[in-house]
């Protein structure tokens, strides 16, 4: 008798089921990609139980013929491939032809489809049990619906290793918000136990595309993100880049798609947390929606089976492109584009809601505001006679009504209005003096904090913070903007490596070269360093070199010798800024501000601290509870 069998179809089926459908999210996951690839605009999905008892999807695609729906739930059947070449070309969401196949061997599922606007249809019934497919006519308008009952009845020890309803329910409720995000022309309604938990409205503006994404991601998240576009050949990418003090202390909102399929990869992750790591608060995440896109043949998405992971076919290009355009995008935020876009978000408040209402504060509280003023102090020439004008929610506010009337109480004689070595710019179009970002400084608290007054508030300022970030930029263009200087070690550092390390150190010399490193091969697994950046010569040479070779191998490129120096730098501008309870004149603290909306990053000092908080006129007047 034959020891090799071949195996039944049921047994097959059942098999890749475990592979495809993990869990009823798993399930959500394929049939609305498959409802997608038809060209839908509208899908409903309505589960109980977490997906265990029913999901059931309805779309308002192309359709399904008579004649395809019994290889529709075959396996190895599709229409989204037939040869090498679309393999190699992935332009779908599915491509495999197994997910219909798996997901009825392991439960009772129901197909109903028309491609006729006739509203008469087909339908095909099929159970685990028999894997028997029956055909009958069905009234169903054009598009899909797709029916799973009763997830892994015949597969008792795989329901046992499902959670919770609210677990279940939660993952799958993470999918439908990954396939809303990379489908903003779709309209999504998601229902759990007959109770509406998302309805989402197709989004073909860049508004509404803001608005889906709140809805996905939060508000707070859209208040503190900025949009990014950038393209170079055949690569682009585009989304919501979080601003760096809006980090998150776990990677729970970080979505990336590449040609519209949400994945997770090394290089795209090591890529952004690169472009991060140098304004990052220790132990922190960044929050982001990012799109990539390029030629689906520069891209292999059949690595895994739920597609959750891809290949790119030139690594170091995309993993460069990736890190130098969040990088660049960092670091031109400046606190004009945050107040802008805290305006925005203010003024497009949906209608009804109490104006000065208090907005609920980030973690980090970076730029909250962007109102106009309530109240307006006219200038008079005597204390006495200073009287507020009332409650306006309307015109622009002016700065040198409110410094004239702090200048009345401090009993001063030297306008702050026109600080001294500034010139005020005057609008061409208004004839009105115009205010800086971070306006003008009226005073500094505790020896520690600059407060400002700005167009729209009050805007406080951590000196010590932004003075480290101002005085660390500078010190790295210096740095850059010189050669790369090495020193030659008196004792060459030998390392004993792997056989391909060395190897791999020996292609690269030049590279290494590059970063300051003289490394010479002496043997098949030893490596000598010879010479070694003047910066580092402190550091540990022979872990630096093990991290640089790691990270060739890994991403085709290093970044650690740059890190390794910036470090250094961050040191020497943290003991080279102002010490808190030194006392600034209004110059020097004019100038610090002015600074800081020069300078590159000059939202967060080096270690990822805020720098410069707003509140906006609408926040102080809740507070003494002005207008009401």
């Amino acid at each position: 008798m034959s020891k090799i069998n071949k195996l039944s179809p049921r047994l097959a089926n059942q098999i890749a089921a475990g592979e495809v459908v993990e869990r009823p999210a798993a399930v959500v996951k394929e049939l609305l990609e498959n409802s997608i690839d038809a060209g839908a605009t509208r899908l409903e999905i309505d589960i109980e139980q977490g997906g265990i008892k029913l999901i059931r999807i309805r779309d308002d695609g192309c359709g399904v013929e008579k004649e395809d729906l019994p290889l529709a739930v075959a396996r190895h059947a599709t229409s989204k491939i037939h040869d090498l070449d679309d393999l190699e070309g992935v332009e779908t969401l599915g491509f495999r032809g197994e997910a219909l196949a798996s997901i009825s061997s392991v439960s009772r599922l129901n197909m109903s489809s028309s491609a006729l606007e006739s509203g008469t249809g087909w339908q095909v019934v099929t159970e685990g049990r028999d894997m028997t497919a029956q055909i009958q006519p069905a009234a169903h308008p054009k598009g899909t619906t797709v029916e799973v009952r009763d997830l892994f009845f015949n597969t008792p020890a795989r329901r046992k290793f499902l959670r919770t309803e609210k677990t279940e329910f939660g993952h799958l409720d993470d999918v439908v918000k990954r396939l809303a995000l990379s489908n903003f022309d779709v309209a999504f309604t998601l229902r759990h136990n007959q109770r509406v938990i998302h309805s989402l409205r197709g989004a073909r503006t860049e508004a509404e595309e803001d608005r889906r994404v709140a809805s996905v991601c939060g508000p707070n998240f859209i208040q503190n993100a900025v949009r990014v576009d950038t393209e170079v050949g055949e690569l682009r990418m585009w989304g919501w880049m979080g601003l760096p003090t809006f980090s998150r202390s776990q990677a729970d909102l970080q979505y990336f798609f590449v040609n519209g399929r949400h994945v997770r990869d090394k290089v795209v992750t090591h890529a952004v947390r690169q472009a991060y790591r140098d304004v990052l608060y220790h132990g922190r995440h960044a929050a982001y929606v990012l799109y990539l896109e390029l030629e689906p043949k520069g891209v292999d998405v059949n690595v895994h089976p739920t597609k959750h992971e891809v290949r790119f076919r030139e690594t170091r290009q995309v993993h460069d492109f990736l890190f130098r355009s969040l990088h660049r995008a960092i670091a031109e935020v400046t606190p004009e584009d945050t107040l802008a876009n805290d305006t925005e978000v203010i003024d497009s408040a949906p209608q009804g809601q109490m104006v000065g209402e208090f907005r609920e504060q980030t973690a980090l509280g970076l730029g909250q505001g962007g109102g106009q003023a309530s109240a307006v102090l006219e200038p008079q020439s005597s204390m006495g006679s200073l009287q507020p004008l009332g409650y306006s929610s309307g015109g622009s506010p002016t700065v040198a009504p409110v410094r004239e009337t702090m200048q009345a109480y401090a009993g001063l004689h030297q306008s702050i209005a026109e600080p001294t070595g500034y010139t005020p710019v005057v609008s061409m179009e208004t004839g009105e003096v115009e205010v800086p970002p971070l306006g003008y400084a009226v005073a500094q608290l505790h020896g520690i904090y600059i407060l400002a007054e700005s167009k729209e508030g009050l805007i406080v300022v951590d000196m010590h913070a932004a003075h480290e970030r101002v005085t660390y930029e500078r010190m790295k263009v210096s740095w850059q903007t010189q050669s790369m200087k090495s020193q030659p070690l008196l004792v060459p550092v030998s390392m004993a490596i792997s056989r391909g390390e060395a190897e791999l150190a020996e292609d690269k010399a030049e590279l290494f070269l590059q970063l300051g490193f003289e490394v010479e091969r002496m043997g098949p697994e030893t490596l000598l360093v010879r010479q070694v950046p003047v910066f580092l010569k402190d550091a540990n040479v022979e872990q630096l070199i093990r991290d640089v070779i790691s990270d060739i191998k890994t991403y085709g490129s290093s970044e650690r010798v740059e890190e390794q120096i910036n470090t250094l730098l961050g040191t020497m501008a943290c003991h080279g800024s102002v010490r808190a309870n030194r006392r600034l004149t209004i110059p020097e603290m004019n100038s610090l501000l002015r600074d800081m909306e020069r300078t590159e990053r000059s939202g967060q000092c080096n270690h990822g601290r805020p720098t410069w908080s707003q509140m906006n006129m609408k926040e102080l007047d809740k507070l003494f509870m002005r207008g009401r």
